[in-house]
């Protein structure tokens, strides 16, 4: 079999196919490709200023890995003048997080940058394992979502940092997008699909440079990058409502390559139509560059764990690592292709359009949006649309819950106890002066 060449260059044989668009390309035209399109999104989009400061949110998974590899490369290759440093979350799971964060403080080293580590515990006085112990893994990862942002908010106010970067890739914004389709909540569709949003509680803003890579590309690039990272799924995440939706994203893609960018641009669309006293912003969001704020921790979306986890449904991108390291070791004879061929069929295709009544037209446009009044929550000061935030209320009601402190005693030190006898003779006394009255 004659070798394929790279489609790109046309020297080398072509090793790898791109899952957004079936490109075959070779090694080294396949990293540069993928970089110059990050380059692309970041300048089109003016995600940084020079001489900036730039916390990485790093998780230790493949997407913040990817995004630390990349922003290093990219800020020394055309001069960004950016000063990164990672910033990471310890939610407080055992045997997941614990071992991330060593694949995190290696990257740390590797790459040459300071890290930072805030945990929930100090924040909130709560761990993930003990939120879950609480009440259960259905509806843990609302309480992880609204406690990672403003964890990050605050990691990043302590460092002086006004700008933090995370690495949501094209997989999360259309999950995202298609959540909020599913919840009906226009609002939080509209400051989700942007790239760059801000957060007016701490003066920080967030942006996802990796906003249109795909995950598999993420995979692929971190493989032949030979980067070090973390990719066991979170062992509380498979309950969240957004595996629902990467289910259906996923079984979308084996379709139809273009449909998570075809979804993206979709959710981009709808959020022009959304009224800017309605989704929180300032400004439209029609124009990409605009900045969209944030309440309460909303942007990823309430039920999921982002990009931050290097998780992905049912394990497909541990079998993708597998099959890449498998390749690694054979003769390297074949083109890799990411995706195995799949006889999907869409059930229900045709549907039948209906043209709206004049009464569903009238009613449609008698419906209005509910305006969001931003304000600061009044226990801790974070930007909220209500007088308490999120986090503020979850916490209320797991206190609220928590049992209370038990110390035990035995039998021969409360007979030996003076603190015990000084209040059975104060018992005693009160007891006589009360008979006496």
């Amino acid at each position: 079999m004659v070798p394929t060449s790279c489609t790109r260059c046309n020297n080398s044989r072509a090793l790898i196919i791109r899952p957004k668009n079936h490109q075959k390309l070779c090694k080294p035209c396949f990293i540069s490709l993928f970089e110059t399109e990050i380059h692309n999104t970041i300048t089109a989009n003016s995600i940084f200023r020079p001489g900036e400061r730039i916390a990485i949110g790093a998780s230790g998974g493949k997407d913040s890995t990817v995004l630390a590899s990349v922003l290093k490369t990219l800020n020394e290759r055309h001069n960004y003048g950016l000063h990164l440093l990672l910033l990471s979350i310890d939610e407080g799971i055992k045997g997941y997080r614990d071992d991330s964060l060593e694949t995190v403080k290696r990257n740390a080293i590797q790459y040459d940058m300071p890290l930072h580590i805030v945990g929930y515990d100090e924040l909130y006085g709560w761990t993930m394992d003990q939120v879950v112990s609480q009440i259960g893994k259905k509806g843990n990862c609302t309480y992880c979502g609204v406690f990672r942002r403003q964890a990050l908010d605050r990691g990043a106010a302590r460092l002086g940092i006004k700008h933090v970067v995370t690495g949501h890739n094209a997989d999360d914004v259309a999950e995202t997008v298609m959540m909020n389709l599913l919840r009906g909540d226009l609002p939080r569709l509209s400051r989700a699909t942007s790239i760059v949003t801000a957060s007016a509680a701490s003066d920080i803003k967030r942006s996802k440079p990796l906003k249109y890579a795909y995950e598999k590309e993420i995979v692929l690039y971190a493989h032949h990058k030979g980067l070090d990272y973390f990719s066991t799924e979170c062992i509380y995440s498979p309950e969240a409502f957004r595996g629902s939706a990467r289910t259906l994203i996923k079984n979308l893609e084996r379709v139809r390559p273009s449909a998570i960018l075809d979804v993206v641009k979709s959710g981009e669309d709808m959020a022009k139509l959304v009224p800017p006293e309605v989704s929180g912003s300032g400004t439209s969001t029609a124009d990409a560059k605009d900045v969209a704020v944030v309440l309460d921790g909303d942007a990823e979306g309430e039920g999921g764990c982002g990009s931050s986890n290097g998780r992905a449904s049912g394990g497909e991108m541990a079998v993708m690592e597998q099959e890449l390291r498998n390749e690694e070791t054979s003769d390297g004879k074949q083109t890799q292709n990411d995706d195995n061929e799949i006889d999907f069929t869409l059930q229900g295709q045709r549907h039948d359009r209906h043209e709206p009544t004049p009464a569903a037209s009238t009613l449609s446009k008698a419906k209005r949006l509910p305006k969001q009044q931003l304000q600061r929550c009044g226990r801790c000061g974070y930007l909220s649309s209500q007088p308490v935030c999120k986090a503020c209320m979850l916490l209320e009601g797991l206190n609220k819950n928590r049992p209370k402190t038990q110390i035990s005693v035995s039998v021969e030190e409360e007979d030996n106890s003076p603190t015990l006898t000084r209040r059975m003779e104060g018992l005693t006394t009160n007891s006589h002066e009360t008979n006496v009255t």
